[in-house]
């Protein structure tokens, strides 16, 4: 069966990855590094672990959420349904079960909120969940900030950021620090209420309460 090390060593899915990185970076988005692939496929699979998932579906997220960025190579927008496509000829040529490959390009091709993306199974849920929890100032690249767009400045708000999943209390949790001085609590959150309400979605799916706390105020 193929696993996570497979797709690492697929050198195809390595230079369309970081030449994703490198395209958008040009437009000044925030980037979307290997690191993040990285940390996006870790909290995934750990998520559903923790849940009591089966082993392969906890794979199965390691491998959807390393990839789910991989469609940036082709345009920013839409890329959660382009990176689907990629995914879908590289792993099938690796030999993957079709079954299993159908898996990973629904989550892949539902982790964007402003695509209509919607947790369509566990592993779409658990990504999307991952996905929007990597929040930090290390990840905007432009250091002007007189030259930041709105989604610069939350994410340079943002000092710390934890995903913490609870499989008793069937919760999961995303805790921010941000620096006010960059962006109010409440700003932040009317900003990003829209990947706040697709996190909720997906908790909901693998059956836990979502929470976000800013700040240690609890806002949703």
């Amino acid at each position: 069966m193929i696993n996570l090390d497979d797709v690492k060593n697929n050198q195809v899915f390595t230079d369309f990855m970081l030449s994703a990185n490198q395209f958008i970076g040009a437009t000044g988005a925030i980037e979307h590094s290997l690191d993040h692939a990285r940390r996006t496929s870790e909290l995934a699979s750990e998520m559903l672990k923790t849940l009591g998932y089966p082993e392969r579906e906890v794979e199965l997220a390691a491998i959807a959420g390393y990839l789910h960025d991989i469609g940036n190579v082709v345009n920013r927008y839409g890329h959660g349904m382009s990176g689907a496509i990629l995914a879908f000829y590289g792993l099938m040529e690796m030999g993957m079960e079709p079954a299993e490959v159908a898996a990973i390009i629904g989550a892949i091709g539902n982790h964007e909120e402003n695509a209509g993306g919607r947790p369509v199974n566990a592993i779409a849920a658990a990504i999307t969940l991952a996905d929007k929890s990597d929040v930090n100032r290390a990840r905007v690249r432009k250091t002007e900030i007189g030259a930041f767009t709105t989604r610069d400045r939350v994410n340079y708000a943002v000092t710390d950021s934890e995903l913490l999943v609870d499989a008793g209390g069937k919760s999961v949790t995303m805790q921010i620090i941000i620096d006010t001085g960059v962006c109010s609590v409440m700003e932040y959150f009317e900003i990003f209420l829209t990947k706040m309400l697709m996190c909720k979605r997906s908790a909901e799916y693998l059956h836990c309460e979502f929470r976000l706390m800013v700040n240690e105020t609890r806002l949703l």
